[in-house]
């Protein structure tokens, strides 16, 4: 505040001032546009953004790092796009050269189509690029061999031939899967996927070799403790699970129950046209409307879109039984579904509590958040859902995509897994796809990542970062800690601060009170579950008994005696933006909110 004496006079000189150097700068900044937001406005136009998803970029900002969505930026500047599953159908334009300090650029599952250009090779700063699931055909540009910063990249299912630079074979992480792609004349086989460092290729190596020995120098350096935990998980990676997804089901064996059939005008009807004023989110499978029944049922209805080509019905159908006849208090309940020449709908029951990410981060100001018990109870609800899919269910089912933004909450707060068993039932349609993978960043675990394979043991990993979520309030990974110089994965993130002890910066600031010993727990299974080798985690039946306390213990200490013995592998470092999922957008995780327990 100012003095009494300054009220008038000075100070309203000085307002005068300010608001002509305002004035002045934006003049200024009108006559000397901004660079990026040009380039980036050229960049839509050859997009061909035909579905006009993006309609905040305004020519007459000053800036994009004001309010332009997709953009995120650092020091005034563009530093990442995430454009994935906008159904753009144009070409790279030549004018993305111009933002020169791009780090991330995510345009996976479009259907942008022509050569990789060259000029690609002049983000220098460029670490994560995403192109997959795409029509770009020709060979990748040997100038991309310059992308020295490059760190992830991923060129899968696209009409791509030819010899890969050997430059970008040194990429830590890349994906050439489902292209004709080679590398080199050397090679016969077509290059797939690579997913951990060079520099801990042989330290992942040393720590396989020390974990199988039953004696030699490990057995010198932690006696017989550590040969106990050693031989404990060896049987663990001895140990054979037979799984079966969800596809490939005797489909006799199958009915739909109660599914109600929907027709497209009472879905039409129900969300006014498909008017955009009723999408309540948007996500990896497509627009999710919030729509009203004649009998004034409140209904989600998902408009799925992640297919190029529609299958029959019967397929359709076929796809929609599997995923109805799992049934438990935790899951998503199927009510309806939809099915025309070109369209593929789900109907679920409207859920007014939305999803455990919108409780965790994206309140409205007079909108209550969740406390320590419901958090404790959502991790015990989400537990059980995930025991029931995988060792209940015949067959087993893998969720894939499993984090707080596909959590639900019913009106009492009981966890509710959402999107189980989309992610095969929009697979089966891309048939031109041998190996998808599919999550969201940061919940990725490292073998599906390389492999494309999921097991059950993919789902223990995500729900190890959804604890984690739980505890900390925050995403699973958050690129503004790159300012302060923090690790940007949360895992990282928490095992940093658990190490040096320090539990009262792990916990979210939301919560009020809390019990140490119960988020001790909580966090001890979390990093159980995110341990790099799947054989290592624990199953979710196993889970559930740790979350109550039982077997927990013992396990801890053996963990802890391989980290301490320095048996225990890297942890693989997930990159942030991965393949095709979900990016863990705002509206993305509204698009998630769709339904309470049966």
């Amino acid at each position: 505040m100012f003095p009494p004496s300054f009220s008038r006079g000075p100070l309203k000189i000085l307002t005068r001032w300010l608001i002509f150097l305002s004035v002045l700068k934006l003049s200024y900044a009108i006559k000397d546009p901004d660079v990026e937001g040009e380039a980036l406005l050229d960049f839509l136009t050859d997009l061909n953004d035909s579905n006009k998803r993006i309609t905040d970029w305004d020519s007459h900002l000053v800036s994009p790092c004001f309010s332009w969505s997709h953009v995120t930026c650092r020091n005034g500047h563009v530093i990442s796009l995430t454009l994935a599953s906008i159904g753009f159908s144009g070409t790279l334009s030549p004018s993305i050269a111009k933002l020169k300090y791009l780090v991330s650029l995510e345009l996976q599952n479009n259907n942008l189509s022509g050569s990789l250009p060259d000029y690609i090779a002049n983000l220098t700063n460029l670490q994560y690029l995403n192109l997959a699931d795409n029509n770009f055909d020709g060979s990748i540009p040997a100038t991309w061999g310059q992308l020295s910063s490059l760190k992830h990249l991923d060129l899968s299912s696209n009409g791509l031939t030819g010899s890969i630079p050997k430059q970008l074979l040194s990429v830590p992480l890349f994906n050439f899967s489902d292209t004709h792609l080679h590398c080199g004349s050397s090679f016969e086989q077509p290059c797939v996927s690579k997913s951990e460092h060079p520099a801990s290729t042989n330290k992942t190596k040393l720590a396989k070799v020390v974990r199988i020995a039953s004696c030699g120098a490990l057995a010198l350096l932690c006696l017989g403790a550590i040969f106990t935990c050693i031989h404990h998980q060896i049987i663990y990676r001895h140990r054979m699970d037979v799984f079966v997804d969800v596809l490939g089901v005797d489909e006799s064996k199958v009915s739909f129950g109660q599914l109600r059939r929907f027709s497209w005008r009472e879905l039409q009807l129900a969300t006014k046209n498909f008017s955009e004023s009723n999408v309540i989110g948007q996500g990896g499978f497509g627009k999710v409307y919030k729509g009203v029944l004649s009998d004034n049922t409140k209904v989600a209805v998902k408009r799925l879109t992640d297919y190029p080509n529609p299958v029959g019905e019967a397929a359709f159908e076929r796809e929609v039984q599997f995923i109805s006849v799992a049934v438990h208090r935790n899951l998503l309940r199927l009510i309806g579904f939809c099915t025309t020449s070109n369209e593929r709908i789900l109907v679920y029951p409207f859920m007014e509590n939305l999803s455990v990410a919108y409780r965790l981060r994206d309140l409205k100001p007079d909108e209550k958040g969740l406390d320590w018990p419901t958090r404790k109870h959502i991790a015990f609800g989400t537990a059980h859902g995930l025991e029931y899919l995988h060792e209940q269910c015949n067959p087993k089912i893998i969720h894939r995509d499993l984090k707080a933004a596909n959590i639900l909450l019913d009106d009492e707060f009981e966890a509710v897994l959402g999107d189980f068993g989309l992610a095969k039932l929009v697979d089966a349609w891309k048939t031109h796809v041998t190996t998808q993978v599919r999550g969201t960043m940061g919940h990725i675990a490292p073998e599906y990542l390389s492999t494309g394979i999921a097991t059950e043991k993919t789902d223990v990993f995500g729900y190890g970062i959804t604890l984690l979520e739980l505890v900390t309030g925050q995403r699973a990974i958050d690129l503004s800690r790159l300012e302060e110089e923090e690790d940007v994965l949360l895992i990282d993130h928490v095992k940093k601060l658990q190490k040096e002890n320090r539990l009262e910066d792990i916990v979210d600031r939301n919560l009020e009170t809390y019990d140490p010993k119960e988020v001790e727990t909580i966090l001890q299974v979390a990093l159980l579950c995110t341990q790099s080798f799947p054989e290592d985690r624990p199953t979710m039946s196993e889970v559930v008994k740790m979350l109550q306390g039982v077997g927990l213990a013992d396990r801890w200490a053996c963990w802890k005696q391989l980290v301490e013995a320095g048996t225990q592998e890297q942890e693989l470092a997930v990159m942030t933006h991965q393949f095709v999922w979900n990016d863990e957008s705002t509206v993305d995780q509204e698009a998630i909110q769709l339904s309470r327990a049966r």
